[in-house]
């Protein structure tokens, strides 16, 4: 071999044989590994599959307040339940504009062929939303030949405005039970106390602010019934929950002679040792 050869070498290294195993089969362990964790998904997915989650509404949530949509109900009510048998085609006009030729003609209503019927007063009482910008109001009617109605009023906001969203229906009332039993609160038991109570109710009831005002608080401001009554006694003075009020069940009889069981509530306070009333029911400034 001349000096200008190129010469070759060999490096020789040894490896363990487990190495050399591990490195050739890496691949097809990577294969298994992969379809194992499929097959526990897929039968994860079977035992339990995922659920969409559930938005709750906040207890006694209802459909956003629209004050213009619940008037648009109201006097749609008002005009759906009104009929004159002297002016027939009044009525069917005023039903005409409300379905705007979408709906059959008059909505359909067939009025009776004589005699009124006059809507005395009529709310809405209840109301839901379905999707957005779509109203479903319960609108309670007293009516002069029917008595009270419920009816329902579908009521769409539109681009351009309010706009009836279907045929009205005639439903019952919303659900309501019998008066809940008040829980057991704790007596007054402090004669000191139930003695301004009682005398702070009976001069609120009868408009004696001059004499309410030494049982207030100072700057304590109240808002006295409209019409004066006279307390005739109290059943029972108990701690209002959370404390610093006294619940009260009193008896009253107005002008008239017309007599009332009331429910009252007074905060009251200690100031200087001696027991001072700072509101009676309502904030007249809340």
């Amino acid at each position: 071999m001349s000096a200008g050869e190129a010469r070759a070498h060999i490096t020789i290294s040894r490896r363990s044989l487990r190495r050399l195993r591990l490195t050739r089969e890496s691949g097809r362990y990577a294969v298994i590994a992969a379809s194992m964790f499929g097959l526990l998904a897929s039968a994860r997915f079977a035992i339990a599959p995922p659920r969409p989650a559930m938005v709750r509404s906040a207890p006694g949530a209802g459909a956003a307040i629209d004050l213009a949509a619940e008037g648009f109900a109201v006097r749609f009510a008002r005009g759906y339940l009104s009929w004159n048998d002297g002016e027939p085609a009044g009525g069917a006009a005023t039903l005409e504009a409300f379905g705007g030729g979408q709906l059959e003609p008059g909505l359909g209503l067939e009025v009776p062929p004589t005699g009124e019927q006059r809507v005395l007063w009529a709310e809405v009482v209840q109301a839901r939303e379905p999707v957005p910008d779509l109203h479903v109001y319960t609108v309670a009617a007293a009516t002069t030949r029917e008595g009270l109605r419920y009816l329902t009023v579908p009521v769409e906001r539109t681009a351009t405005g309010l706009a009836l969203a279907g045929y009205p229906a005639f439903v019952g009332a919303p659900a309501s039970a019998p008066a809940v039993t008040a829980r057991s609160l704790r007596g007054v038991a402090q004669p000191a106390l139930e003695l301004v109570v009682r005398r702070a109710l009976a001069n609120y009831l009868s408009g004696s602010t001059g004499e309410l005002a030494a049982d207030l608080v100072e700057g304590a401001r109240v808002s006295p019934p409209a019409v004066p009554m006279r307390l005739l006694s109290t059943a029972r003075q108990e701690w209002a929950p959370g404390g610093g009020a006294v619940s009260v069940v009193a008896q009253a009889r107005d002008g008239l002679g017309a007599r009332y069981t009331l429910s009252y509530e007074l905060d009251v306070t200690r100031v200087h040792g001696r027991w001072e009333v700072s509101a009676i029911q309502t904030d007249p400034y809340a």
